[in-house]
């Protein structure tokens, strides 16, 4: 009887803890393709007079607008990349029509909307679907002092030779407690989140942010000499876990929520 009543408790006890848990949230990553000069300009006035507004009136904060930094002579110039962040898939799925019916945005969004194909004002939409990881099932705002301009946010993307691979590296960074240990370190995540639906799948990706160029590359001497990392590093069970690693270096726009 002792057993038993217990067992129900335990069950209750999961039960409320189940229906309490934070929702994992989705976030899309969309990235614009820049081939004119013009191009950038017009979609900065874009998403700044228009698009934010109207994704705030449909209940969609802390939305993410960047650049590559300047050294970056492979994108910089040729890139515009958005966070945006949804509390479930269906915000997602039916944002155009949020957008259609929102008179505001298409008077503000004009000459975005109705460009004509002599003048695009964008080569090609990338979108990167992705939902939270367990263990950062909310996107968090960092907490910068740095000068604005100087910011570094910084997008990795962790690919696995398979989906069992990549869910391997996932648990590393969830059960195996690297997402506690960038924390521990202040790498000031954004967001943490396995990729959905992207052309570099499998594969997972998260943000960190720092106060300036300098601050990053300290975090990350940190992080590689760290004790817990090490010993992570070396646990058999995730050994050859990951393909490939590619990093982003960018600035936020003046007008990003981020």
């Amino acid at each position: 009887m002792k057993f038993l009543s217990f067992t129900c408790l335990l069950l209750a006890s999961l039960a409320v803890h189940a229906a309490t848990a934070p929702k994992r949230q989705f976030y899309e990553i969309r990235i614009y393709h820049i081939g004119q000069p013009d191009q950038a300009d017009r979609l900065h006035r874009f998403l700044k007079d228009a698009y934010l507004p109207a994704l705030h009136r449909a209940g969609i904060a802390h939305v993410g607008v960047f650049t590559p930094i300047a050294a970056d002579t492979t994108y910089a110039g040729k890139r515009i990349v958005m966070l945006i962040p949804y509390q479930t898939v269906e915000q997602f799925t039916t944002l155009n029509q949020t957008l259609e019916k929102d008179k505001q945005y298409q008077t503000a969004g004009r000459d975005y909307i109705d460009a004509p194909y002599t003048s695009p004002p964008y080569s090609r939409i990338e979108t990167i679907l992705l939902q939270a990881l367990a263990d950062a099932p909310l996107m968090e705002m960092p907490t910068l002092k740095g000068a604005q301009p100087d910011r570094i946010y910084e997008l990795r993307s962790y690919e696995g030779h398979t989906e069992k691979i990549s869910r391997n590296k996932i648990h590393m960074f969830n059960e195996g407690g690297e997402i506690k240990l960038f924390r521990r370190l202040g790498f000031n995540a954004v967001f943490y989140a396995e990729v959905l639906a992207g052309a570099n799948r499998p594969n997972f990706m998260y943000m960190t942010s720092f106060d300036n160029r300098a601050s990053r590359e300290e975090h990350w001497k940190t992080f590689v000499e760290d004790a817990e990392w090490k010993k992570l590093l070396a646990a058999p069970e995730y050994k050859n876990n990951m393909l490939k690693n590619t990093q982003y270096l960018l600035n936020a726009a003046p007008y990003s929520d981020i």
